[in-house]
Parts: C-alpha cells; sequence; structure tokens
C-alpha cells in the first residue's frame, strides 16, 4: 500500500483550507468504526467515513464551514452532526453515527501527520519470494491493501519491471528475509526454483510468530515438500499444518496470473485479520 503519510503530505500542501471529519461515535450497524476520519477540501476529499448519504451530508457540512467566515473571536468553530441511518437519508444501516467536523489549523495537521505514520508503522509485512508473473501480479494486488507488501528476489531481471511504490530486494540467501521479518508477517513462496521454495518455506515454518505461510503449487509438490520437510529438514506434521498450498485455494481452478493474485490476496488478508488487530485509519 501506497504510503499513508506521503499520500496525507501531498494532500495538505495541495488543500490549505481543510476540515476534519470524525466518527466520534458509532452504534448498531454503521459503514466504519469510531475513531475513521476523512478530510474535506472545497474541491477535493481525502480518505472516507463509508460513503453514502451520511458522506455526502457530512461533506455538505464541512463545506459549509469552510465558506463561513470565521467567528467574532477569530476562531473557527466546529460542528457536531447525530445522524441516524434509516429510510430519512436513504439509508438502511440501522445504527447511528455522531460525527464531528472542524477545521483543520496547523496543530491539527500535526496531529493527522502523527496519526498517518503510526497507521503505517502498523501495517503487516507482507514478503512475496519471487518476482514471476504470480509473483508480479499479487504485489500489484496488495499494494492497494493496507499491508507493506516486500518482493525478494535471487534474479535482478525478476524484479526490474516492478512499480517503484513496491519495495523490493535482490538477495542470494532470500531466507535470511524470513528470520528478520517483523513479528505477525505473511509469507508467501513463488520462486522458479521448486528446491528454493523449499527452503524458504521451512524457514518461514520456524517462525511461530507468522500470520501465514503459503506457497504456489500442486497436490503433487505439496506431498514432495511434505516428504522432504518431515524426512530431512526435521519438520513436524503441526508445523507441515500450517502451510498453505497452493495458494489462493481450490475452489476455481483458474490458473491466470491475476487470478490466482486475486484469489491469494483475500486469503492473506483474512488471515492477518485473524491475527493483527484492525487499526482505524483514514
Amino acid at each position: 500500500m501506497a504510503s499513508t503519510l506521503s499520500a496525507l503530505r501531498a494532500f495538505l500542501a495541495d488543500h490549505p483550507a481543510l476540515a476534519r471529519v470524525e466518527v466520534r461515535e458509532a452504534k448498531g450497524s454503521t459503514p466504519r468504526e469510531e475513531g475513521t476520519w476523512m478530510l474535506v477540501a472545497p474541491e477535493a476529499i481525502f480518505g472516507t467515513i463509508g460513503g453514502g448519504q451520511l458522506e455526502f451530508m457530512a461533506i455538505d457540512k464541512a463545506r459549509e464551514m469552510l465558506a463561513a467566515k470565521r467567528s467574532e473571536t477569530g476562531r473557527d468553530a466546529g460542528a457536531r452532526l447525530d445522524i441516524p441511518l434509516g429510510p430519512d437519508i436513504g439509508q438502511c444501516c440501522g445504527g447511528r453515527v455522531e460525527l464531528a467536523i472542524e477545521p483543520v489549523d496547523k496543530a491539527l495537521r500535526a496531529e493527522l501527520e502523527s496519526r498517518a505514520k503510526s497507521d503505517d508503522d502498523r501495517l503487516p509485512q507482507v514478503l512475496l519470494f519471487g518476482g514471476g508473473h504470480v509473483g508480479h501480479a499479487l504485489a500489484q494486488a496488495l499494494a492497494l491493501l493496507p499491508v507493506r507488501p516486500l518482493v525478494v528476489e535471487t534474479r535482478a531481471e525478476a524484479i526490474a519491471g516492478f512499480p517503484a511504490e513496491i519495495e523490493t530486494h535482490l538477495t542470494a540467501v532470500p531466507e535470511e528475509f524470513v528470520r528478520d521479518a517483523p513479528p505477525g508477517a505473511a509469507f508467501v513462496v513463488l520462486t522458479h526454483d521448486h528446491a528454493l521454495d523449499f527452503l524458504i518455506v521451512a524457514e518461514a515454518l520456524k517462525r511461530g510468530d507468522a500470520a501465514y505461510v503459503g506457497m504456489i503449487g500442486s497436490a503433487t509438490k505439496k506431498a514432495t515438500f511434505k516428504s522432504w520437510y518431515l524426512k530431512t529438514a526435521g519438520g513436524n506434521e503441526a508445523d507441515f499444518a500450517r502451510l498453505v498450498t497452493p495458494i489462493g485455494g481450490a475452489a476455481l481452478r483458474d490458473k491466470r496470473p491475476a487470478v490466482i493474485a486475486a484469489l491469494a490476496a483475500a486469503e492473506i488478508m483474512t488471515a492477518l485479520a485473524a491475527a493483527v488487530p484492525r487499526a482505524s485509519s483514514a
């Protein structure tokens, strides 16, 4: 995922007049949770509080605030909206949301940047070992999601065409990246060499704190790995059971890289959600 902090700084620089809309309280079924925020400029927005009529109403109120003159005290006044999400506004969520809307001053800008940096720092890391067709497609899919994808390759030509926003590493010892990964990381192994796949997966399965360990392959490859892992690599049945292979499941037998990437990305996000507390962000 592109850095929230970088995107926020660019938005702040382009829009000097801003209001923040924040979900202060969420009761029942609501589009987003408490703490979610977005920024509203006269002609642009950053982030979302869930879309629909709720968001349209908040944007209109924020822009009214930005257009209004300052109060007699010289301070910008904020506003609160208490909105039931029912038929009256064309939404059927059934919950209730309280929004706080306030102009963004210098202090709030600093607070927003601090929160964005904290959100970036908390993003779980997904290490992709292999930059082939599926690795490339999966990296691009993950770049749209709230994770930090990192591609590790042993071949320089395999990472030459990756977008600049995707972090890549060229190394002769990819298993070192497994050992150095932070707790809660996900490991996806899809290199050009089955022996290298096996080595990296065996190292990843040593990480009891891994949120996900997956390997591209087939039933035959899985059986071959299991035999090697248990008989030669010193592995055990319990750790082997944590391995997801083939990645993306077997519900669809479509082997096109983009399809595998979409299914695997959903699988990885599900595993990360079960392992890492979800953070509120824009």
